[in-house]
């Protein structure tokens, strides 16, 4: 006979076992972070003057105000991850939005330009977090098939983030000066140091975890060489690669590099292991990733130097000529993310960097030519970038196992954002020689002026196309 006693459910999860993942509150929290994280880097543009004024600063000292959130953050970015695998996401998440917060309030509230850069400073730190953590977030909440339109709501985040920056910084500015942008940045991000840790997947390890785990001395060579290596390419920009100061600095990193490579394949718990650097679907999206914002970040830097000096457009009339991609990336990232999961990141991906490709050959052809027709090329540059960052970016989380999900996708996320840096400086010394010859340009379809330029995009498109090549070998489907 059986038992007429209710049999009860507990509904609580199992011991150890996390709550499930409210998606729709965790990509609100990520689109807030990643938006402003971008934003702290991008409204600097415009704030750079007023800062300059304020602390009667020169140019080489201004210069810095952007070089050290760029530098850290490049840093940074790959070392989270690490940390994440082993100390969990939400600890580490928590305390990258703190930093930020502490570095904006510094930044906003600095008696001189020695304490605005150390506020700058810690802005890079804290940001790097956000877009690192925010991808292996997603990658731990959502199943494949699905991730690609969380990894969407990310890139909707970047293009939000460098489209509001300059102009919602230059009306705060103008209404009530130039720190409240950064204190204003704190204000927006305080509310997730809360929310964040209640709303995202956690992914660490049964054990708590301690940082013997995660070799700091890997970790302390890898971002010595990032580190290294942009500054080395940014002083390329300012006194060319023949200057000890660039080209030393760019030979200490592959050094260091070198040292990194050594040690994971000699240490028993390695800052990122061995098998993973030579998994080919990991390193060719790796590439892939890098050559692609070398190509966009090239382009989109290039632009506002080709209207400024060769059309004599004002900075109101320059932002406005590279809006339109900013909002091209922030409208279509998210679909592109959905599409990705239905169609595999190598169709998306080859189609993304074919319309960057033509983008970037129109805008060599045009160089020096409207505006208006430039304005609506960077859209186009703008629709290839939303079309070839998520899909990649759910490349990487199927390509990586589980465990190493957070180095994983940090490495990826720094060589994606040194791509970026090695571009601008690469194609900035271009366009310096080129300037000095005189000479006509490369491109047989340009006529007119902006010759520089012209031949600075037309290596931008050979880069593209070699990344092109390279994604056949991308996964045909996640």
């Amino acid at each position: 006979m059986s038992d007429p006693r209710p049999v009860t459910v507990d509904p609580s999860p199992p011991a150890g076992a996390e709550p499930p993942v409210r998606t729709g509150l965790l990509l609100g929290v990520l689109l807030i972070a990643v938006t402003v994280a971008v934003l702290a880097n991008s409204m600097v543009l415009v704030l750079v003057p007023e800062i300059g004024r304020a602390f009667a600063a020169s140019p080489a000292g201004l210069a810095w105000v952007v070089t050290a959130f760029s530098l850290t953050f490049a840093v940074a970015t790959p070392l989270y991850g690490r940390i994440a695998d082993v100390f969990g996401v939400r600890r580490v998440f928590a305390a990258g939005l703190a930093i930020f917060i502490v570095g904006s309030l510094v930044a906003g509230l600095a008696p001189g330009l020695g304490w605005h850069l150390v506020g700058r400073v810690l802005q890079g730190a804290g940001s790097a977090a956000v877009p690192a953590l925010g991808s292996v977030a997603v990658a731990r909440a959502l199943p494949p098939g699905r991730r690609g339109f969380g990894f969407g709501v990310v890139g909707t985040g970047v293009g939000a983030g460098q489209a509001l920056g300059p102009p919602l910084a230059g009306l705060v500015a103008e209404a009530a000066g130039w720190r409240w942008p950064f204190l204003g940045a704190a204000l927006l991000v305080a509310p997730l140091l809360v929310l964040a840790p209640r709303v995202l997947p956690d992914g660490r390890p049964d054990d708590p975890g301690s940082w013997s785990a995660v070799d700091l001395v890997g970790g302390a060579l890898l971002g010595g060489a990032v580190g290294l290596g942009l500054f080395g390419l940014t002083r390329a920009q300012q006194t060319g690669f023949g200057a000890p100061s660039s080209w030393g600095a760019v030979l200490a990193a592959l050094v260091l590099a070198a040292a990194f490579t050594w040690r994971i394949r000699r240490t028993p718990r390695p800052f990122a292991p061995p098998s993973l650097l030579v998994h080919g679907p990991f390193v060719t999206t790796v590439a892939v990733g890098f050559l692609a914002m070398f190509g966009y970040l090239g382009a989109i830097l290039l632009v506002p130097l080709l209207v400024a000096s060769v059309n004599g457009l004002g900075v109101g009339q320059v932002g406005l000529v590279l809006l339109p991609g900013a909002v091209a990336v922030a409208v279509l990232s998210s679909f592109a993310g959905r599409l990705s999961d239905r169609l595999g990141p190598r169709r998306l991906v080859g189609g993304g960097l074919g319309v960057l490709a033509l983008a970037v050959l129109t805008l060599s052809t045009l160089a020096g030519g409207s505006a208006v027709a430039l304005a609506a090329v960077t859209f186009a540059l703008g629709v290839g970038l939303a079309t070839i960052t998520s899909p990649l970016i759910n490349a990487v989380a199927a390509a990586v196992p589980e465990e190493h999900a957070g180095v994983g996708l940090g490495l990826y996320q720094g060589a994606f954002f040194l791509g970026g840096g090695t571009g601008a400086a690469v194609l900035g010394t271009i366009l310096a020689a080129r300037s000095a010859t005189g000479a006509g340009s490369w491109n047989p379809l340009h006529d007119g002026a902006g010759a520089p330029f012209s031949d600075a995009l037309l290596v931008i498109v050979g880069v593209l196309v070699l990344a092109l090549l390279l994604s056949r070998r991308l996964p045909a489907r996640t």
